[in-house]
């Protein structure tokens, strides 16, 4: 009988989970062999939306779920508990509340720890951020404040940010819902981004990206500083990497992701930013039967640039992911040794771009170049694309449908 612990209960973690019981059952319809997830989040939430929540469009109630039951549902034994500590050697996570859980399999599926090193920045700082429920509620009375009281705004993310994507979506929406509230001729609004240009996105850019994107920002009034770091914010000030000032009344940054606590806490598990490195079949480069996905991975980025990119590692490459991990520990567990691969940059760029009641979607046959195709198409009309995924991923999340796109 093997035993499968994975960390963490959201996008990577749910669908690892779920994959690794479904392959499983095939080797074992009576269920001999044990998955686990421990979680230190009882819901399910639907990150991407999290952009919304600033503006009332959607509560947090609206994007989560209770995700024990729909694990248990599915055969998958749910722990509500924070994992501490990984012993490599004799193969135990231990958790907060003093449980020892063995395992013959390890997932780590952890999410990401917002790293706030830089001065000032964060919510303890001068800036909001949208990244956890906490911060974009926050960031929503923060919203207000501006709404009250107009002052000039800046947007953007940090080098080595890693989801520039949703700051580019912050944006948008801020600036239609300051139209909205009829005060954004008394906003001057700047976005600053470590991107060498416009619509890099992390990922190189698309083809004709970077022009559509410097005529959406003119059209829309917003100025844009590519190409810098931030070094450091005070009260109203941001200050950036060449010594410029940038004044703010309200300021929305996106940081860098770095691993959980738990695994900095674990010799040997993580990298110098507690990343798992991993090889294409997602199992740790040095430990085979310990396996990572989603964004406690280490995913270098494959382009050099003058100020440091992230790499977007978002829900749609976590979901691929899992898939992997499930199917891949299912062979190990029957002794097989032709293990599937899918490099992180081969994964399929999809992706929709709220652009504030506007939209653009995004579409390549892989995440980073050399690619055979990738498009981005704007929709000037309407956002439904988002809001449909929306309601679609949290129905499949809902049912515990983890093998469905």
């Amino acid at each position: 009988m093997a035993t499968v612990v994975v960390l963490g209960g959201n996008f990577a973690g749910c669908t690892s989970a779920l994959e690794v019981r479904r392959h499983l059952r095939k080797l074992d319809p009576d269920g001999a062999h044990e998955v686990i997830v421990v979680s230190r989040s009882e819901d399910f939430l639907f990150v991407p939306s999290l952009t919304w929540v600033p503006f009332q469009e959607r509560e947090i109630a609206d994007i989560s779920f209770p995700v024990g039951p729909v694990l248990e549902a599915h055969g998958v034994q749910f722990v509500h508990d924070t994992a501490e500590r990984v012993d490599l050697a004799e193969q135990v996570v231990t958790t907060a509340a003093g449980q020892r859980l063995p395992y013959d399999f390890l997932v780590v599926a952890t999410g990401p720890k917002l790293d706030w090193s830089i001065p000032g920045l964060g919510p303890s700082g001068f800036t909001s951020c949208i990244c956890t429920p906490p911060d974009a509620l926050a960031a929503r009375t923060a919203f207000e404040r501006l709404v009250d009281e107009p002052g000039p705004v800046v947007v953007g993310a940090t080098q080595r940010a890693g989801c520039i994507g949703a700051a580019y979506e912050f944006l948008l929406n801020l600036e239609f819902q300051l139209r909205q509230h009829g005060v954004r001729d008394r906003v001057e609004l700047t976005w600053v981004t470590p991107e060498p240009f416009l619509g890099h996105f992390g990922i190189g850019g698309l083809p004709h990206a970077q022009g559509l994107m410097e005529r959406f920002f003119e059209h829309l009034g917003i100025r844009w500083r590519t190409g810098v770091a931030i070094d450091h914010a005070e009260e109203g000030t941001m200050v950036l990497g060449d010594g410029s000032h940038l004044e703010f009344a309200f300021a929305m940054i996106v940081p860098p992701f770095v691993g959980q606590d738990v695994v900095a806490a674990s010799p040997g598990l993580g990298n110098a930013h507690a990343l798992v490195p991993v090889r294409d079949t997602y199992q740790h480069r040095e430990h085979p039967n310990v396996f990572g996905a989603g964004v406690a991975i280490d995913v270098p980025s494959p382009f050099s640039t003058p100020v440091a990119v992230g790499v977007p590692k978002t829900g749609y490459p976590a979901d691929v992911e899992g898939k992997v991990v499930g199917e891949n520990i299912a062979r190990l567990v029957a002794s097989r040794v032709d293990l599937r691969e899918r490099p992180f940059s081969q994964i399929p760029g999809l992706c929709v771009l709220d652009a504030g009641h506007k939209e653009v979607v995004i579409v390549a046959n892989h995440l980073f170049p050399p690619r055979d195709h990738a498009l981005l198409i704007p929709n000037p009309l309407y956002d439904e694309g988002k809001r449909l995924f929306e309601r679609y991923y949290l129905w499949k999340a809902r049912h515990g449908y983890s093998w469905l796109p």
